[in-house]
């Protein structure tokens, strides 16, 4: 799918959200990476064969502290 040079990571890779943007739809909240993976602003994502990856936001310093 990447026509880049050096190649974007594969949707099956750790760093596959390095990949570059492909589409992007701020007010929806989604970004088309080129690799084919459809990442949300709430950090989760769509893996080209349909495979869910629940959203991974780090905790704050305040949910930190309060645990």
């Amino acid at each position: 799918m990447c026509q880049h040079q050096p190649p974007c990571p594969p949707a099956d890779a750790t760093d596959r959200e390095a990949a570059r943007a492909a589409a992007h739809q701020p007010a929806q909240g989604w970004t088309l990476l080129c690799n084919g993976v459809l990442l949300f602003e709430d950090t989760g994502e769509l893996l080209p064969d349909g495979r869910i990856v629940e959203p991974h936001r780090p905790f704050s310093n305040v949910t930190r502290a309060a645990a």
